[in-house]
């Protein structure tokens, strides 16, 4: 029979945001692999994990998850992370790899399934969708994402504050993800395109510590790293004006 790896997405940290459908993969699978970082840390994907599934059955599997410089040593980290979880699908034959949010939006397991599916001919690749952080912090903070025919746009801020800016010029809904480190650009791109009054922001949805907030509150501190922006269309013309 074929391996099968299944990658969950179980949303930004609430556990009772991981759908019917993640849980049951979860369930189902002989082993659960959660992604860690060298610092040994609890994340978020396992701390969720362990609400669904007995400890007994998740595999810590670290990750280069911060290393954005040194690509040699990501090289390494992806290619020990690939061998770790290629030896359990030969021992074990189903594995689930939970990710936060969803696991093909700027997912770790699209780097995994592509290395294991080398490792390992012939296994079969499936995901179960989640829960994004973009939708837990328009349902936590009242932004509307969008409305009729706005497009909506999604940015990661590693890819630099230049990108954000130039999609806040642009029309509809602009999202940035992971701009905690890059908070005093992001709050100069917003006001600069006059974006600023109506963002919001939040980051550890869902958890003690969470956090949603106006971005004009943004004051150039450092912000947690995962941080999500949510930069509303300009709205005009009344209920249904972008039909």
């Amino acid at each position: 029979m074929s391996s099968r790896l299944v990658g969950v997405g179980v949303g930004p940290g609430d556990p009772e945001l991981v759908t019917v459908k993640g849980v049951n993969a979860l369930r189902a699978a002989e082993v659960v692999v959660v992604p860690v970082m060298d610092t040994g840390e609890r994340g978020r994907a396992e701390a969720t994990v362990l609400h669904y599934v007995p400890a007994e059955k998740v595999v810590r599997v670290v990750f280069a998850l911060n290393e954005r410089t040194d690509r040699a040593r990501r090289e390494a980290a992806w290619d020990a992370a690939g061998e770790r979880v290629a030896a359990l699908l030969r021992e074990h034959g189903s594995v689930a790899f939970a990710t936060i949010g969803d696991p093909n939006v700027y997912s770790t397991f699209t780097y995994l399934a592509q290395t294991v599916g080398e490792l390992v001919p012939g296994t079969v690749v499936e995901t179960v969708p989640g829960i994004t952080a973009m939708q837990d912090l328009a349902a936590r903070s009242g932004a509307v994402l969008t409305e009729g025919t706005e497009p909506l746009t999604l940015v990661p801020v590693t890819a630099g504050a230049a990108v954000l800016k130039d999609a806040l010029n642009g029309p509809g809904t602009v999202v940035a993800y992971k701009f905690g480190r890059q908070a005093a650009e992001v709050a100069e791109a917003l006001r600069e395109t006059g974006r600023l009054d109506d963002a919001v922001w939040g980051s550890a949805l869902g958890l003690p510590e969470e956090s949603v907030r106006a971005a004009a509150e943004l004051d150039g501190g450092p912000l947690p790293y995962l941080s999500t922006l949510i930069a509303p269309a300009r709205r005009e013309g009344g209920r249904g004006g972008k039909l």
